[in-house]
């Protein structure tokens, strides 16, 4: 079922699929399997260029030689930008913390202050993707079997989707689309 807010087209999935990130079962699988990289926006790819060198120091070595070499983005089978790839496998900016869980270094770098701006868009919200059609966003709740461990910790803590989005989705969309989102799931859990 879908429903309509301003000009965006919201998938209910988002507030009956329950989800929660559990790292240390998934170790952020995310940011390493996929058939691509990272979908980016053309002031992410902007960003990005401008303070790679802020980034670099927080990169693994094979991520630091792959943007050197190739760098930061390329576009996908739809000219979208994306993140590269250390050999067609993780993004070229996930690093590994003690536990071998993967981490994001423009996430790093924007929490240690060294940048303004955190990890992409379409990280921060996943697993909500986002869609433009002509005048219209779509927003969809897509899932794949390396988050069976989140969806479990969701159920667990009763957290919808949505919620467990809430920092990224009022960064992307704000803080009275949230709300909005917020009454439309009132409605729904009356029905």
């Amino acid at each position: 079922m879908l429903v309509e807010i301003g000009n965006k087209i919201v998938s209910t999935d988002i507030f009956s699929e329950q989800f929660t990130c559990d790292l240390n079962k998934c170790k952020g699988a995310c940011c390493v399997k996929g058939n691509g990289g990272a979908p980016l926006n053309e002031n992410e790819v902007d960003k990005i260029q401008n303070n790679i060198e802020k980034i670099k120091p927080y990169m693994s070595k094979s991520g630091i030689e792959t943007v050197n070499r190739e760098g930061v983005y390329y576009l996908d089978e739809e000219d979208t930008p994306a993140t590269k790839l250390i050999d067609k496998k993780e993004c070229c900016f996930v690093y590994f913390d003690e536990d071998e869980i993967a981490k994001c270094s423009i996430e790093t770098a924007y929490k240690a202050g060294d940048i303004n701006f955190n990890k992409p868009e379409s990280c921060h919200l996943y697993p909500i993707r986002i869609k433009e059609f002509n005048e219209f966003t779509a927003i969809n709740y897509e899932t794949w079997d390396i988050c069976s461990p989140a969806c479990s910790l969701g159920k667990s803590l009763k957290v919808p989707v949505y919620q467990f989005l809430k920092e990224p989705i009022i960064r992307v969309f704000g803080s009275s689309f949230f709300e909005e989102l917020t009454k439309v799931d009132q409605e729904l859990n009356k029905q």
